[in-house]
C-alpha cells in the first residue's frame, strides 16, 4: 500500500472509533442534565438515581472520547501536512474556537459537576450540568463548521495558491453546517436514547432494584428516540437536497445513478455489481420519481447521472493528475472522479436501515413494558442490548458515506465559490514513507483496541452494578446544606 492509502486507513479507523464516543456524549449529557433538573424540581429519588447511574456512564464515555480525540488533531501535522498548509488559515479558526472556548468550558464545568455533589448547592450544581451539556453542543458545532468548510468552502479568497480567510462569520453560517448540525444532534439523541432503552430493559427483565428508575429510563429513551428519528428524517431530507446542489457526484454515487434520468427513481436496493460506473448487469428495486423529489422537491425533475457528471468534472478540474513524485502511483494518471460506489451506495442504505431498526426496537420495548409488564422471554434482554448498536452503526455509516462520497477531493470545490479553492486528497498527504505510516497505523489501531477493551470493561461493570453501585442506600439530602455530606 502507498502513503495515501495508509494515511486514509489510519484517519478512517481513528475517526470512526472516536465518533462512537461523540454522539453518546452529546446526547447523554443533555439527557442527564434533564434528569437532574427533574430531581431538583421534584425531589423524587428516582430521578436522582437516574442522574447518578447514567451520569457515571457518561463520564466513562467522555473520558475515552477525550483520549481518542486528541490523536485526531495530531494527524493533521503527522499524516496530512500538505493539507494543513493549504487550509491552515481557515481550518485553524473553528478548531481554535472549539478548543479555547467550548472544550475549556466543557471540561471546567464537568469537573465542577463531578466533584461538586458534596460541595455545591443543588441549583448551582445543576447549572454546571447544563453548562457542560451546552458546551458539548457548541464544541460539536465548531467541529462541524470546520468539516463543512471542507465540503463547501466559503468566506475565503485565493492568495498565492492558498485560501485566506476573509469572513469567519461566513464559515460559521455556511449553509452546509446549518444543515449538518441539527442532523448530527438528532443522531446523537438517537444514540443516547437507544442506549437508555437497551440497558434499562435489561435491568427490568432481571427484576433489578429501583424499578422506577428503569421504567422511567425506558419511557424517556423511547420518546426521545422517536422524536430524534423524526428530526433525522426532516433534516436528512434538507441536507440531501443541499448535497444534490453542492456535490452532485456524491449523491449520484449514493444512488448508483449511472445515467441521467427524468424523472429519477429512488433505488431501494440493487442486485448485481454496483462498483461499475456504467451500471451494467445491475437490477434495482426502485420507487418511481422519488429521487427527483428528494433532489429538487419536484417529481418530474432531472437528476444527472455519473456518466454525464464525469465530463463536467474533467472539463473544470482536469483529466489527469500533475506529474509529481509526491503523488506516488497517481502521478500523471487519469483522475477518477467517481467515489467508491459500493461504499457510498450501501453505506447510504445501511445508515437508513439501522436507523429504522433502532426506531422499531424502541417502540417494541415501550410496548413490551407497558402497564408494568416485563417480558419473560430470555431473548428480550439480548435483543434490547443488541439494539444499542444500531444507531451507532447508522451514525458511522452516515459519516463514512459523507467522507468517502466526496473523493477524490479532500476540499470539495464550491460550485458557486472562489475558483481554485479545492484540493485533491492525493495532494494532501505528508511526505512520509510507507513504513512510517504503517507503523503508526498498527500502533494506533492496537492502542485504540486496548482502549475499547477498557471502556467495555468499565461500562459493563457499572451497568451490572445498577443504581446501587452509584447511589448510597440512605435518605437523600433535604436542604442545600445537607448536600455537603452527600458525596458522589
Amino acid at each position: 500500500m502507498d502513503v495515501l492509502d495508509l494515511a486514509r486507513w489510519q484517519f478512517g479507523i481513528t475517526t470512526v472509533y472516536h465518533f462512537l464516543m461523540v454522539p453518546l456524549t452529546i446526547g447523554l449529557s443533555l439527557l442527564v442534565a434533564g434528569m437532574q433538573t427533574a430531581w431538583v424540581r421534584t425531589g423524587d429519588r428516582k430521578y436522582l438515581g437516574m442522574t447518578k447511574f447514567w451520569g457515571k456512564l457518561l463520564l466513562i464515555n467522555f473520558a475515552m472520547g477525550v483520549v481518542t480525540g486528541i490523536v485526531q488533531e495530531f494527524q493533521f501535522g503527522m499524516a496530512w501536512s500538505a493539507y494543513s498548509r493549504f487550509v491552515g488559515d481557515v481550518f485553524g479558526a473553528p478548531l481554535a474556537m472549539e478548543g479555547l472556548v467550548a472544550f475549556f468550558v466543557e471540561s471546567t464545568f464537568l469537573g465542577l459537576w463531578i466533584f461538586g455533589w458534596d460541595r455545591l448547592p443543588r441549583k448551582v450544581h445543576l447549572a454546571c450540568a447544563w453548562a457542560f451539556s451546552l458546551a458539548t453542543i457548541a464544541s460539536a458545532y465548531f467541529i462541524l463548521a470546520a468539516n463543512s468548510w471542507m465540503q463547501h468552502p466559503v468566506g475565503v479568497v485565493l492568495e498565492d495558491g492558498r485560501p485566506r480567510l476573509t469572513s469567519i462569520w461566513a464559515v460559521l453560517t455556511n449553509n452546509t453546517v446549518l444543515a449538518a448540525f441539527p442532523h448530527t444532534i438528532f443522531g446523537a439523541f438517537a444514540v443516547a436514547a437507544t442506549f437508555l432503552v437497551g440497558i434499562a430493559c435489561r435491568h427490568l427483565w432481571r427484576r433489578s432494584d429501583h424499578e422506577g428508575v428503569w421504567r422511567a429510563s425506558v419511557k424517556l429513551g423511547t420518546w426521545v428516540g422517536v422524536a430524534a428519528f423524526a428530526g433525522l428524517a426532516i433534516t436528512g431530507d434538507f441536507q440531501g437536497k443541499l448535497m444534490f446542489r453542492q456535490q452532485p457526484m456524491k449523491m449520484a454515487a449514493a444512488e448508483a445513478l449511472c445515467h441521467t434520468e427524468s424523472p429519477a427513481s429512488f433505488s431501494v436496493f440493487a442486485i448485481g455489481d454496483v462498483s461499475r460506473a456504467d451500471c451494467e448487469n445491475v437490477k434495482s428495486v426502485t420507487v418511481p420519481a422519488l429521487l427527483s423529489f428528494l433532489a429538487h422537491n419536484d417529481f418530474s425533475s432531472e437528476v444527472k447521472g455519473i456518466q454525464d457528471l464525469v465530463p463536467l468534472y474533467q472539463a473544470k478540474y482536469g483529466t489527469n493528475y500533475p506529474v509529481d513524485d509526491r503523488l506516488g502511483e497517481l502521478s500523471g494518471k487519469p483522475i477518477d472522479y467517481v467515489p467508491n460506489l459500493p461504499v457510498t451506495y450501501w453505506g447510504f442504505r445501511l445508515m437508513i436501515g439501522f436507523g429504522g431498526i433502532a426506531v422499531l426496537a424502541g417502540l417494541a420495548a415501550l410496548w413490551s413494558t407497558r402497564g408494568g409488564r416485563v417480558p419473560s422471554s430470555r431473548w428480550f434482554p439480548v435483543a434490547a442490548l443488541a439494539s444499542i448498536a444500531t444507531p451507532f452503526l447508522a451514525n458511522s455509516f452516515g459519516w463514512i458515506f459523507t467522507e468517502m462520497g466526496r473523493q477524490p477531493f479532500v476540499v470539495v470545490p464550491n460550485p458557486s465559490g472562489v475558483d481554485g479553492v479545492w484540493m485533491f486528497t492525493a495532494r494532501a498527504v505528508s511526505n512520509s514513507t510507507p513504513g512510517e505510516l504503517l507503523t503508526s497505523l498498527i500502533t494506533l489501531t492496537l492502542v485504540y483496541g486496548l482502549l475499547a477493551c477498557v471502556e467495555v470493561f468499565l461500562i459493563r461493570r457499572y451497568v451490572r452494578a445498577g443504581v446501587a453501585g452509584v447511589l448510597p442506600d440512605r435518605e437523600e439530602p433535604k436542604t442545600d446544606e445537607d448536600v455537603l455530606s452527600f458525596a458522589y
